[in-house]
């Protein structure tokens, strides 16, 4: 967490939404890592977890990343929640609940939805404080 942490100040201080993701293997090693880049890309999926999910599935060589955690600040969106699935994460550990539009157990619970053919185990809440801390701090001095 404290790496996706340190990116997600990186993407605040480049003017995203400060969110930072890493993917690691079974060992705990980083084999991804992401932040948001929307505004320096100008691409509405360039969201952290998608981008820290590109770079480790390119490090594989697979798409396939079963046995894997996701450690991202925020609680993943619909969309990010999907490509998660659609990735084999095993795991997902975030920071911040999104009230507003989380896909992890707050406003949806896309990742442990029985309905669906793959789930992931997830773990919300895991320094909490400090990611919140990053966002309310970007949006105070935006208003």
């Amino acid at each position: 967490m404290q790496r996706a942490l340190a990116l997600a100040a990186a993407a605040g201080e480049a003017g995203d939404v400060p969110v930072g993701a890493v993917v690691t293997d079974a060992a705990g090693e980083v084999i991804g890592e992401g932040r948001n880049l929307r505004e320096v890309t100008h691409d509405p999926t360039a969201h952290a977890e998608v981008v820290a999910l590109r770079d480790a599935a390119q490090a594989v060589g697979s798409w396939n990343l079963e046995g894997c955690s996701l450690v991202v600040t925020l609680e993943p969106c619909v969309m990010c929640a999907g490509a998660v699935l659609q990735s084999r994460i095993s795991r997902v550990v975030f920071g911040a609940w999104d009230d507003k539009a989380g896909a992890a157990g707050s406003m949806y619970d896309v990742l442990r939805d029985r309905r669906l053919p793959y789930r992931a185990e997830v773990i919300g809440g895991v320094r909490e404080d400090e990611a919140s801390a990053l966002l309310r701090a970007f949006f105070d001095a935006r208003r």
